[in-house]
């Protein structure tokens, strides 16, 4: 296609960047973005695609190309997080206790100004490109998707999915084959002992102290019953609470977490989770609901579309950008899920931490910042990536 990207995007600049702080600005929690979806709706109307709402505040934009060609679909997420933020910027969210803390409206943005490039090449274009806006990511909101129908009428041939990142300089991006993201499953227990006034506590049974011994069998089982290079496996407790008197033994305690799997057997490790937690309760005198849900299963990279991707990303920021080594980890994105469905897939992370500007604060934290220079190179290399795709598969 005759597309000078750098000329075309840079033409774009300022309204891209006007465009991302009017997202962060406006930042809604999952299946509540109902402006932002809105927005993203008329924008793909204006540029001519076929659009389609799912799961309510999911949106799909279908580009179809002049040429006959496969089909390739961007994924981007609109959700953002409840956090308060309170950094002085002019563009700071106007929603109290709501936050784009995780680069949700780069990811929206960088979508949206693909669209508009590419629709006005529509007639170049060997193919269909689809753009996928999906609510709730942090909450795993793929599953209502996929049920509402986003991957049908077109069917993607691939997905591509980028993720912004302050933990890698601005420039790198980060990429491996294989397994990258780790399943996350979040649990609930629910011990329950017997209560009674704290001054006799032989009367009853404490659903506290077994939780302390819980909490030791947890730490025990992950540090000494997996191998930490071929079953990287990380169990966090977040929160626990019992109790609403200090000087009472309560009759229950509620311990909340994530279990996370970077290797096939996930099922494994929580069978035994399962029966750990029980075993260990059992033994002292307590009884225990155990709840296990899915927040997303472990991502896993098509190989060939890795080999594409990383020759993209050295042509066009040099063989010095690709990060391949280390940059498999624990956190989880539910982009898996489309990948589940027999869809070939290709999930990367471009670094954007700048020392110099305070871009390099973890994702989901309230100093969170980004460097709006990394937009437009955001735009060039997924832009890139998807014609990669339809012209090698034509």
């Amino acid at each position: 296609m005759n597309i000078d990207f750098k000329k075309e995007i840079a033409a774009l600049h300022d309204e891209t960047i006007a465009l991302r702080r009017d997202i962060h600005q406006h930042p809604e929690l999952g299946f509540q973005e109902v402006r932002t979806s809105a927005l993203v709706e008329e924008k793909l109307k204006a540029f001519g695609l076929e659009t389609k709402r799912i799961a309510g505040t999911g949106i799909v934009g279908v580009l179809k190309g002049g040429k006959p060609g496969k089909t390739v679909m961007l994924r981007c997420e609109l959700d953002a997080l409840p956090i308060t933020e309170d950094n002085g910027l002019p563009f700071c969210s106007v929603n109290p206790g709501v936050m784009h803390a995780c680069g949700h409206d780069c990811h929206a943005t960088v979508s949206l100004q693909i669209a508009k490039i590419l629709a006005a090449h529509r007639d170049e274009l060997p193919g269909t490109v689809v753009f996928m806006f999906q609510p709730d990511e942090e909450g795993a909101g793929a599953m209502p998707m996929i049920e509402g129908g986003a991957l049908e009428d077109p069917r993607p041939d691939a997905i591509l999915g980028l993720h912004v990142w302050s933990q890698y300089p601005f420039g790198k991006v980060a990429l491996a084959p294989g397994p990258t993201n780790a399943s996350s499953y979040y649990f609930k227990l629910t011990i329950h002992g017997r209560d009674t006034s704290g001054y006799e506590p032989e009367k009853g049974v404490s659903p506290i102290i077994c939780a302390a011994h819980v909490l030791q069998a947890i730490d025990s089982m992950q540090a000494f019953e997996y191998n930490t290079v071929n079953e990287p496996t990380l169990i966090t407790v977040g929160m626990i609470h019992a109790g609403n008197y200090m000087i009472n033994i309560p009759d229950s305690c509620e311990i909340q977490g994530s279990i996370r799997c970077l290797f096939d057997g996930e099922k494994e490790v929580h069978a035994r989770f399962k029966e750990l937690v029980e075993t260990v309760c059992k033994a002292m005198r307590c009884t225990v609901d155990v709840e296990i849900v899915c927040g997303n299963t472990m991502l896993t990279n098509d190989e060939g579309l890795y080999e594409m991707g990383k020759k993209v990303v050295e042509e066009t920021l040099g063989a010095d950008a690709v990060l391949t080594k280390g940059v498999r980890g624990m956190g989880g994105d539910d982009l898996a899920e489309f990948f589940n469905e027999g869809i070939p897939g290709l999930y990367y992370m471009i670094g954007m931490g700048n020392p110099e500007k305070g871009t390099t604060a973890q994702h989901h934290n309230k100093d969170f910042m980004v460097d709006e220079d990394i937009l437009d190179v955001a735009i060039e290399l997924q832009m890139k990536m998807a014609l990669r795709y339809l012209e090698e598969n034509c």
